[in-house]
C-alpha cells in the first residue's frame, strides 16, 4: 500500500490528454487565423463525426458519446451560422440528415490544412520515422 504523501504515477489517459489538448488549441488558433472566428473547440466534435453523405443527429451523438440534446444544440448553432444544412431523411420522414454546407466544406478543408501543418511541425521535432512508426 502506498503512503498518503507518496506521489501517484501519472496515468496514461492523463498523459495522452496533454497532446490532444495541444492539438485542439492549435486547430482552434489556426481556424481563427483563417477567419473561422465563430467556432469553439466544442463544435469540432460535429465535424469529426459527420459522414460525407450526412448523418442523423442521433448518430452524431452516439459517435461523440454525448446526449442527443447536447448534439442538437451544437448542430443548431452550426446550422444558424451556415456550416450545416438539414434535409429530410428519405428513409424516415420523422428524421433529418445533417450535411456540411459549402461553408462547412470550406471549414473542413481549412482544418485539414491546419492539421497537416501540425503534423509537419511535430514531425520536424520528433522525427519523421518516429512520427510514422
Amino acid at each position: 500500500m502506498m503512503e498518503s504523501n507518496q506521489e501517484y504515477p501519472r496515468m496514461l489517459g492523463a498523459m495522452l490528454r496533454i497532446p490532444f489538448q495541444a492539438i485542439v488549441a492549435k486547430i482552434d488558433a489556426g481556424l481563427r487565423a483563417k477567419g473561422f472566428t465563430d467556432l469553439r473547440p466544442a463544435h469540432f466534435v460535429v465535424f469529426q463525426h459527420i459522414h460525407p453523405e450526412g448523418s442523423r443527429i442521433t448518430e452524431l451523438a452516439e459517435r461523440a458519446q454525448m446526449t442527443k440534446q447536447s448534439m442538437s444544440e451544437l448542430v443548431n448553432y452550426l446550422e444558424a451560422r451556415g456550416y450545416l444544412e438539414r434535409q429530410p431523411d428519405p428513409k424516415d420522414r420523422r428524421a433529418s440528415i445533417v450535411r456540411l454546407s459549402n461553408k462547412g466544406e470550406a471549414l473542413n478543408h481549412a482544418a485539414r490544412e491546419v492539421l497537416q501543418d501540425i503534423e509537419n511541425e511535430w514531425s520536424s521535432q520528433i522525427g519523421w520515422t518516429q512520427m510514422n512508426a
